[in-house]
């Protein structure tokens, strides 16, 4: 750390008749130096994996400054420079501009999470001349560069735990499981940070390296959807100012305090590390979602706020988690969750559309340090409580533009048409990484009674659209077996029937007729038999006729 050092002889050299033309003077230099702008283009860490360097563009009036440009480290949490004399670098102004410092990685004094801004010096404290910027790369300093595993095809499941036999004889490829991150300090594992010690629940640990382990064990590609709970015992684990909500299920991350950063990125890099693949007994997750359907804060609470300064407040969550997995597995994949509310049940506090929400996180995003950034969404027939989406324009919530009240099935390429706009695409020109990693269709209709056929058509007509479609990665069904509760509620989205008489829990009873078609639907010699029955339930003569580069176009009759 370098520091800004004001000379006592200086100091010495003013007399009284001076002091008060001070404010003058002072106000003089502030707005000189307001003149100044500068633009961080890239901070990135360099090949060497210990320095960092800076480049930007900068005017150069630096007339009531001392003539030096400063970059100057600051934390997440962190949003002005009051009282500051240190700085990481300096630099002559000029038009382009570049500082390189240290990156200290691996101690006390680790910059891999700080944010940077350029400043300038007017006599007697720093002024910001840049919006803040991280480092964009964490990638370059990862162990584990092995590629990313890229299962054959898009199928995926969630699955129950006792039921992996089941699920390997149906071929599942992509799999997803929850990690309850505010469940994770505890005691019995401990674990060094940047010179801390940190102490981890030993029993919580232990049942994700039994569930992750035999997920990733059978070849399947785990997705992790980590969600933050309120735990009394882990209070800095909250956003500060959160209040306890009985209609939150989730709540915001807490990076904008010392103690919620340290113990934030600890655990996601614990995380990271524990799931990199290198121990066979703990297991390898390939896709992290940080979060849940983040437009509704029902699942993302920190309070009322408006769109930018809640997706500010996630975006600073999100960064510590992508850089401490990307700083550890350079091929893992990091997304944000949306539901299906494209453009509606919008109240601007609590509820946002997912377009906003996408728009608003790529502005900052690019303000302040471009990411490899996914998304993972949530398509559900609307209403959820009838299984087919082929009729879901007859609620004036679906439109193929991108001013859609919903996306779902019934539009999805407007989804995809969206994001594989230039403007939205990774830093690399790529259209990002979608995933839609919850969705289901129900087996039973409130006036219908078993429409488990139905279930099956719906599950065959949206496989094979996303499966057509090439900017979506995976395809995650719910579930492998009804869940009682929320047969209850008339949403059996089930392959398996369940025992409805043994309280919450999961048995499997029966198998349903999507079972089959879900074994089948990825095999070319039999995928085309298998979702034949489906054309005359959904009024269609081909697949190809309705589904944009039908991928088993040249199999049809």
């Amino acid at each position: 750390m370098k520091e800004r050092k004001i000379s006592r002889a200086v100091f010495g050299l003013f007399t009284a008749a001076f002091l008060c033309c001070a404010s003058a003077f002072v106000s003089l230099a502030e707005a000189d130096a307001a003149k100044i702008q500068a633009t961080i283009q890239s901070c990135l860490i360099n090949s060497d994996k210990n320095s960092v360097t800076v480049q930007a563009d900068s005017n150069a009036d630096m007339t009531g400054t001392d003539g030096v440009l400063y970059l100057v480290e600051l934390q997440p949490y962190q949003n002005n420079l009051a009282g500051r004399t240190d700085y990481a670098a300096s630099s002559a102004p000029g038009n382009k501009v570049t500082f390189t410092f240290p990156l200290n990685r691996n101690t006390a004094q680790d910059r891999l999470y700080s944010k940077f801004v350029i400043a300038v010096w007017d006599g007697t404290k720093y002024i910001e001349i840049s919006k803040p910027h991280y480092i964009t790369n964490p990638e370059m300093v990862a162990a584990n560069i092995q590629p990313f595993n890229d299962p054959l095809t898009k199928k995926g499941l969630n699955i129950q735990l006792n039921m992996l036999g089941d699920a390997f004889e149906l071929g599942v490829k992509h799999v997803a499981t929850n990690i309850s991150f505010h469940q994770i300090l505890g005691q019995g594992i401990d674990y060094q940070f940047d010179g801390k010690t940190y102490h981890f629940d030993k029993n919580a640990i232990n049942s994700y390296d039994e569930t992750i382990s035999a997920l990733s064990g059978k070849g399947m590609t785990v997705t992790a959807i980590v969600l933050n709970g309120w735990n009394d015992a882990a209070p800095n684990l909250i956003y500060p100012g959160t209040k306890k909500n009985a209609n939150a299920f989730y709540y915001m991350f807490n990076p904008a305090t010392q103690e919620g950063l340290d113990q934030t990125r600890a655990i996601a890099s614990f995380l990271a590390e524990r799931y990199n693949g290198s121990n066979p007994n703990h297991g390898k997750i390939s896709n992290w979602i940080i979060g849940n359907e983040i437009n509704n804060q029902q699942w993302n609470y920190m309070g009322p706020k408006d769109i930018h300064s809640y997706v500010q407040a996630y975006q600073d969550a999100f960064r510590i988690f992508y850089t401490a997995i990307k700083s550890t597995s350079a091929n893992d994949r990091v997304y944000y969750s949306l539901d299906y509310n494209w453009n509606n049940e919008i109240d601007h506090k609590l509820k946002y559309g997912g377009k906003a929400i996408v728009d608003t996180f790529n502005s900052i995003a690019n303000e302040q340090g471009q990411m490899d950034w996914g998304l993972s969404y949530h398509p559900y027939p609307c209403p959820m409580i009838e299984p087919e989406f082929w009729d879901d324009d007859q609620t004036g919530l679906i439109t193929n533009d991108f001013n859609s009240p919903v996306i779902n099935f019934k539009n999805l390429t407007t989804l995809t048409d969206y994001m594989a706009q230039d403007p939205l695409k990774s830093p690399a020109g790529h259209v990002r990484h979608i995933i839609l990693t919850e969705q289901g269709f129900t087996a039973t209709s409130h006036t219908r009674g078993n429409v488990a056929q139905i279930q099956a058509a719906a599950y065959a007509y949206s496989y094979y659209m996303v499966d057509s479609n090439p900017y979506i990665d995976a395809y995650i069904l719910s579930r492998q077996v009804d869940a009682p509760l929320e047969v209850r509620s008339g949403l059996s989205f089930g392959l398996w029937e369940c025992a409805m008489d043994r309280g919450d829990d999961i048995v499997a009873t029966k198998r349903r007729k999507i079972w089959q078609v879900f074994r089948d639907i990825d095999k070319k010699k039999y995928t085309l038999e298998s979702s034949e029955f489906a054309k005359s339930i959904i009024g269609i003569g081909k697949w190809s006729d309705v589904i944009p580069n039908f991928r088993w176009r040249a199999l049809e009759n």
